[in-house]
């Protein structure tokens, strides 16, 4: 009884402190802003240069909304962290910087919004790859670069809708320890545990896209194979067309396999980092706050607009070559450990290269 009497106490004590305690150090939160806009900054102009043709490649849809994505991203880490900046700095609490708590329902519904915008944004990216390779006529036919514009002012309307209930009174903001940081209250209502619930459905999505992907990649691998005309011994007047119709798969295979590898390490990525806060929604308040799994899901949920840009920044066109090389050879040597005829053998080393974008 006593144990749970002090709970409570700290709890009170943390919603409505208005100095931070000794000690506190702005050094995470410094770190986290400057390779947040770093990374987003790095990502935008490797983004920027794809736009101007400067790479030789045109901008796809896909791209369209990836560019909304570190958009998303970065405008995010811009209008969150300066306010923790400025707790530090001032020495006060988010609830004692502005009269009336304003500064902590401000950095409570902007963590919320960004958090459910980006995953949404991922949602998009995800239903495009699926879309694209499991019902490519009608993708062809409903889908465009000018469309995807479109898709970031919805998916902001759709997170302002959601995230603006606990301002029309179904939910409640509320200010967590050490005081640098607010978000949903636990237990008045049970929002918290919705909000958690419908990111976790969206990462379910998210997943089960993807994995439509592969499954729809290894059948058009499948199905290219049986389409060629060397396969059905076609003539001499076949093979003329064959080498550049292989190759232009080939490209378009590899390319697929990328966005596929970057969209899937995002998606792991933001699922690792939502791991802590689905499990911060669903604890019993005293115990979340007396084992801090509060603090730690909000650093979580917030390094993954931290690490978003980075994954773009860092996968570009050769090291995602490399990566379909590593994975196409490891295959290649379990093929080999079994045995072949030399026409599978050739069969499979064909299958081969269009995965990997090989010549």
């Amino acid at each position: 009884m006593g144990n749970v009497s002090n709970a409570s106490r700290l709890v009170e004590d943390c919603e409505s402190r208005q100095w931070l305690p000794s000690g506190e150090s702005p050094a995470i939160s410094s770190v986290m802003f400057s390779a947040g806009v770093l990374g987003n900054l790095i990502a935008l102009a490797l983004l920027a240069r794809r736009w101007r043709g400067d790479t030789g490649t045109s901008i796809s849809l896909f791209h369209v909304l990836v560019t909304e994505l570190v958009f998303t991203d970065l405008l995010g880490t811009c209008l969150i962290s300066p306010v923790v900046l400025a707790s530090y700095a001032r020495n006060q609490t988010l609830v004692a910087l502005a009269p009336g708590g304003r500064a902590c329902a401000y950095f409570s519904f902007a963590m919320t919004f960004f958090s459910l915008a980006t995953m949404l944004m991922l949602f998009a990216m995800a239903l495009e790859r699926y879309l694209s390779i499991g019902h490519p006529y009608f993708y062809q036919r409903r889908f465009s670069r000018r469309g995807g514009l479109a898709v970031l002012p919805v998916i902001y309307a759709a997170s302002l809708l959601f995230c603006s209930l606990p301002l029309l009174n179904y939910g409640e903001y509320v200010q967590y320890c050490p005081g640098t940081w607010c978000f949903i209250r636990h237990g008045r209502t049970a929002y918290l545990q919705l909000y958690a619930t419908v990111l976790l459905l969206l990462i379910v999505a998210v997943l089960a896209c993807n994995f439509s992907v592969i499954r729809n990649l290894v059948r058009m691998h499948r199905r290219g194979r049986r389409s060629r005309c060397g396969a059905t011994g076609g003539g001499g007047s076949c093979r003329g067309g064959l080498g550049s119709r292989r190759r232009g798969d080939r490209t378009s295979m590899a390319e697929e396999a990328d966005h596929l590898i970057l969209l899937a390490i995002m998606t792991i990525t933001f699922a690792v980092c939502s791991l802590p806060f689905t499990i911060f929604a669903y604890m019993n308040e005293t115990s979340s706050r007396k084992e801090k799994w509060d603090l730690q899901a909000l650093r979580f949920l917030s390094i993954n607009s931290i690490i978003d840009p980075w994954v773009f920044a860092i996968l570009r066109p050769p090291v995602l070559r490399l990566m379909r090389s590593v994975l196409c050879c490891r295959t290649s040597l379990r093929a080999q450990d079994a045995p072949k005829t030399s026409s599978s053998t050739q069969s499979n080393a064909s299958k081969q290269a269009d995965l990997c974008g090989q010549s």
